[in-house]
């Protein structure tokens, strides 16, 4: 079906309606015959339909295509043809005005695509690094020639080199500038650089991407002992006495670690300095590590200097340091210092005061320790509401401070996280002597190991999936506890599995005989589970599931969705309730009270996994296909001869002009 309409448009109007850089949906024909063009047949119907209820009311027909149909291919190469035969035309009639006009035209795309830069390059990296928390407030500084630095280090400092990527600053030769680097030989000092920080609201970070350090992981190797020793070292005597010496010992091991990471991920330096600073650290965490289990009796001054040995010997001297070398980032260096010299004089002091008057100030010590720093940003953001000069006074001290790199701290912290789940899995390993060990110790040990895992599955593959933004992103209170909630769900899990541990190889059920244990293993079997062992055990177990990390996150909304996030969240809060509570039953023996726990955690795990899915796609089979699509290399003038002839590309042709590469498969 088609006509002529009575007035045909002129090409402005058309470039006005179609060069939006999208894909058309409708265009019109040399003729002036509209054509409109469907995603999919389901698409051309209900078009048509449309379409048809409208031309009731009009005379003018029109054509519907399908995308990418032979039909629709061949109206697109004859539009393309009319208009590259009116380009023609006008540069024969108007040669020297065309030419004027094409020059005006080349400069507005170059300062259309200079805006775009300035104004939309922010909102692009907000859709790429939304999940660890950059905002459109983001800057980076590319290097724009290859005789000059990145960033602060010198070079060229134009703004065009933060913003514009020229021939000479291409991604691959900034690439091959970052490999160059591994070839240049370790020197013993050089000048720390902030890494990121904050400025006005603005965060800037520097161009290269952080990884974490082999040190690093060295650390977390020593963790690994310092986790079990504080966890075997609660559950000898699960009473309340090795609980609290059990939280500070704790804390004060995570508050070592949090810190080293904060530092790491503010400064960059990768010198010898760096590393043997790291080695100081590790040696005090050394000497802290021998004094946990006699802390609260004869080791607890020993314990307290390794730990203000830390805090005063190198963060606060690390922190005066910069505040010489960076004076920009100065102001909040100068609060954290002091804040490390109050709470170094109030641990101290705790070691000349008697007990119970020493806990007091063991935990304000904790406290300042733990939020210190956090209330210091959080009394800028609401100073105003309190005094307008000291707002001004903070916000001059705070103009420039420090960010933390949010992909090195979740990856810090998810390798912390995987210490602890891999210590609850060699906490139950246990040694058979039975010829055949298949008895109710192996029966707990598996219950636990899929407890294990449940937890593992739910921390890294449900509340870190599909996520819309990142706790961090999503608000400086989420932020804050997402940061904070980490170290109570950490704690309690420690105190689970070394509880856990016990259970195993407890005899108070049938089927446990000791002389299926090895001799070191058999004298630790216990024929009757103590209250406290049970509530470290349970209890613990139900503040990790209760500390909901993934609330904290925005997740992506899917449609359809079989339960409701808060749904789903309500229902993990009442299992760990549940938790909690499970030694108000003291009927239940071991193997009862792991199979009781591991039923419920593996209940919200298939509670999880069913709730988040989609009612219209199949939970258990999917039935779909499968596609599989490949990628060649072709040239660029192949591909435009092959769109204006329509000529089909045979892909052995180009497999054939290939000298580098041969292909393993053959298409058949």
């Amino acid at each position: 079906m088609s006509s002529t309409p009575k007035e045909t448009p002129s090409t402005t109007s058309i470039l006005e309606k179609h060069h939006h850089g999208r894909r058309l949906k409708q265009f019109i024909r040399p003729n002036g015959q509209k054509v409109h063009v469907a995603a999919s047949p389901e698409d051309a119907d209900h078009v048509r339909r449309k379409m048809s209820e409208v031309q009731t009311q009009s005379t003018e027909d029109f054509d519907l295509y399908i995308h990418g149909s032979p039909e629709h291919l061949d109206t697109i190469r004859e539009v393309h043809a009319h208009h590259e035969q009116l380009r023609e035309d006008l540069r024969q009639k108007h040669g020297d005005v065309y030419d004027e006009f094409e020059n005006v035209r080349v400069e507005l795309d170059a300062l259309s695509q200079e805006l775009h830069l300035l104004s939309d390059h922010g909102v692009s990296l907000d859709a790429n690094f939304s999940k660890y928390g950059y905002s459109a407030h983001l800057r980076g500084w590319i290097k724009a020639s290859s005789g000059g630095k990145t960033g602060t280090r010198g070079g060229d400092d134009s703004p065009d080199a933060s913003i514009h990527t020229g021939p000479s600053s291409t991604p691959d030769s900034h690439d091959w500038d970052a490999e160059r680097k591994r070839g240049v030989r370790m020197k013993f000092w050089k000048r720390p650089i902030v890494r990121q920080y904050f400025h006005k609201g603005l965060l800037w970070r520097a161009s290269e991407t952080e990884e974490v350090a082999s040190f690093e992981l060295f650390v977390d190797l020593l963790y690994v002992g310092i986790i079990a020793i504080n966890g075997d070292n609660a559950v000898e005597f699960a009473d309340g006495k090795s609980l609290l010496r059990f939280c500070i010992t704790f804390i004060l091991s995570w508050k070592l670690w949090s810190d080293l990471t904060m530092i790491i991920s503010w400064f960059e330096t990768d010198d010898m300095f760096q590393r043997l600073c790291v080695m100081f650290v590790m040696a005090c965490l050394f000497g802290y590590t021998t004094n946990i289990t006699e802390s609260d009796n004869q080791t607890y001054a020993q314990l307290i200097a390794f730990y203000v040995s830390y805090l005063l010997l190198f963060s606060g001297a690390y922190y005066l340091w910069i505040c010489y070398l960076i004076p920009m980032v100065r102001g909040v260096l100068i609060i954290n210092t002091l804040l490390l010299l109050f709470t170094g004089g109030l641990w101290i002091a705790s070691i000349h005061v008697d007990e119970p008057n020493r806990q007091a100030l063991i935990w304000l010590a904790i406290f300042i320790d733990l939020f210190g720093q956090a209330g210091g940003f959080m009394l800028v953001r609401f100073s105003h509401h309190v005094h307008k000069g000291l707002a001004t006074w903070l916000e001059s001290l705070y103009e420039f401070y420090p960010a933390i790199n949010i992909e090195h701290k979740t990856e810090r912290t998810n390798a912390f996280v995987t210490l602890v789940f891999g210590y609850s899995v060699v906490a139950m390993l246990y040694q058979n002597s039975a010829p055949l060990g298949i008895n109710a110790f192996y029966g707990k040990a598996v219950l636990g190991l899929i407890q294990a895992f449940a937890f593992n599955w739910i921390y890294f593959e449900i509340d870190a999936w599909n996520l819309h933004v990142h706790a961090i992103r999503r608000h400086m209170i989420s932020s804050f506890v997402w940061m904070s909630i980490h170290l109570p769900f950490i704690m309690g899990y420690v105190l689970a599995a070394a509880a856990l541990a016990h259970l195993v190889i407890a005899h108070d059920c049938s089927n446990t005989d000791t002389h299926s244990l090895s001799e070191a293993y058999a004298g630790r079997s216990e024929g009757e589970i103590s209250m406290g062992l049970r509530w470290f055990y349970c209890a613990g177990l139900g503040i990790a599931l209760a500390c909901i990390i993934s609330m904290s996150h925005v997740h992506k909304s899917v449609p359809g969705q079989r339960l409701k996030k808060s749904h789903r969240l309500a229902i993990r809060f009442a299992v760990a309730i549940i938790l909690i509570c499970l030694p108000l039953t003291d009927s239940l023996n071991s193997l009862q009270l792991i199979s009781t726990t591991t039923g419920l955690t593996f209940f919200v795990l298939i509670v999880e996994l069913m709730g988040s899915s989609c009612v219209h796609d199949a939970f258990v089979w999917d039935k779909k296909p499968c596609k599989y699509t490949a990628q060649c290399r072709i040239g660029k003038k192949d591909v435009e001869h092959a769109i204006k002839t329509g000529e089909v590309v045979d892909v052995r042709e180009l497999a054939k002009r290939e000298k580098d590469e041969y292909g393993a498969f053959e298409l058949s």
